[in-house]
């Protein structure tokens, strides 16, 4: 059945993509002929005489996605990273495909006069009609693998707070295609500490029991949730459900992530490895200060009528200032004031001190619980960003009462300081928010301070848009 379904969604989108293309040629055709540009479309010819350069064309496109793995996918992609490989292969497509036809149709280009004008339209029609075919298709993929057809049955070694995470991901997106049979107990400290209480799957046995597991369950997919086990232990686990040959992913340590891009040198002839030094130096850190100048403001001007209307809705709804300013940990671990619409009662901390926001908080307001739900308490922050606070993207700013008992007792916290607070951020958009995991936001956070780039700050800020109308962990 898993065979059957992973084949249907590769045909079809297969098929997908062949009439995006061609519908994408057909049109340019009929852009070329009614609006000429430049030069008459008086040579331009009847469609019948492109039909050979159309099947050309087509037939590179997938042969070009197919070398660009847009078939080779098991989990839908998010559109965003679909979006940059698409753009890079139909481009490329397009160029071979012109080498193509001006090769087989030599004769036909000269005589219809081929023009670069339907080439372009081509192209840009190409671009939206496949990703728009696409979008559909993941849709519907999306929409059959939540239900269960094609879902890969999943299992996971380990039942620590990675482990729940990885629970609570898979859960709360049935669209990953996954159907988590349950967990395998290591054992470990950390397990005796974090029982299964909220977690909806049985513990189906200990690491010698997983060839039995994968068998009589029928897994198609093993997750090795122990980052802090020893190698020879993943080695083990590793080597016993490949008897099963079943897919194997393994959750990353610290140093694995850390390490993920490191060069050898040498001290005086001692070999050294040097880890990814901070990406956000020189005219980067330069160019994302500009992005965060001009993308507030310009979100401030446009969102003011909004802001203005929401601030009138507080004062309506309970006693208390519009806004509220709580003292934050930004860059080098010195303290700002964070502005947010204010979404508690003006009294929340006067009897627990400072605590965690909680689901179904009972010290929010009746119009807080809407705002938290859809992150509209945070645009304030839009101010600490403009005026350098806060960065748009950036790892989580906490309060200085919390980062005193974080950076005792996880290794590196402090070194995400080293990057400004963030009014979204890597661990955010992927569903570390909340009161989940601290250890796990930190390694997300890390990684981004070490691994940053233009386009990631883009693809956060765009998943963060879409995350606001459907993050279940915003409270």
């Amino acid at each position: 059945m898993k065979r059957q379904a992973k084949a249907v969604f590769i045909i079809t989108l297969l098929l997908v993509d062949l009439a995006m293309v061609m519908l994408a040629f057909f049109l340019a055709y009929e852009l070329r002929l009614r609006i000429p540009w430049r030069m008459p479309a008086t040579n331009i010819g009847t469609f019948d005489s492109y039909a050979g350069m159309m099947v050309v064309h087509a037939l590179t496109m997938v042969t070009v996605f197919f070398f660009y793995r847009l078939y080779h996918r098991q989990r839908v992609l998010s559109l965003i990273e679909e979006a940059s490989s698409i753009f890079g292969a139909v481009s490329v497509g397009t160029i071979i495909s012109i080498a193509l036809t001006s090769f087989f149709f030599r004769d036909s280009v000269v005589e219809l006069g081929y023009p670069w004008t339907m080439v372009m339209y081509s192209w840009l029609l190409t671009l939206f009609l496949v990703a728009v075919g696409r979008f559909a298709h993941s849709r519907l993929q999306r929409a059959l693998q939540a239900r269960g057809w094609g879902a890969d049955r999943l299992l996971i070694v380990g039942t620590g707070d990675v482990g729940q995470t990885i629970w609570q991901k898979v859960r709360y997106t049935p669209s990953l295609g996954y159907r988590i049979v349950g967990f395998i107990k290591n054992g470990s400290e950390e397990e005796a500490n974090n029982p299964l209480a909220a977690v909806d799957a049985p513990i189906l046995g200990t690491i010698e029991d997983i060839p039995r597991v994968i068998e009589e369950h029928d897994v198609n997919e093993v997750i090795i949730a122990l980052p802090e086990a020893p190698r020879e232990q993943i080695t083990n686990i590793i080597s016993l459900c490949e008897r099963g040959r079943v897919g194997i992913k393994v959750y990353p340590d610290l140093f694995q992530i850390m390490a993920s891009q490191v060069s050898i040198g040498d001290l005086s002839g001692l070999p050294l490895l040097t880890v990814r030094d901070i990406a956000l130096r020189g005219w980067r850190l330069t160019l994302k200060r500009a992005m965060d100048i001009i993308v507030s403001a310009v979100a401030l001007v446009i969102l003011s009528p909004f802001m203005l209307l929401v601030a009138l809705l507080i004062k309506l709804d309970s006693p208390g200032p519009v806004f509220y300013a709580q003292e934050r940990m930004g860059l080098d671990a010195k303290p700002f004031w964070c502005l947010k619409f204010r979404s508690m009662r003006q009294d929340a901390e006067a009897e627990t001190g400072p605590v965690w926001a909680k689901k179904d908080d009972p010290r929010r307001t009746r119009l807080g619980a809407i705002l938290r739900r859809f992150s509209i308490d945070e645009l304030p922050q839009l101010i600490n960003v403009l005026v350098g606070d806060m960065s748009l993207v950036g790892p989580r700013p906490e309060r200085p009462v919390f980062v005193e008992q974080f950076k005792r007792s996880i290794p590196r916290y402090m070194e995400r300081h080293r990057e400004k607070a963030g009014l979204t951020g890597w661990a955010q958009v992927n569903g570390l928010r909340g009161d989940t995991s601290i250890a796990e936001r930190t390694k997300y956070d890390l990684w981004y301070v070490e691994n940053w780039s233009l386009w990631l700050d883009i693809k956060i800020l765009i998943r963060t848009i879409f995350m606001a109308f459907t993050d279940r962990n915003a409270y």
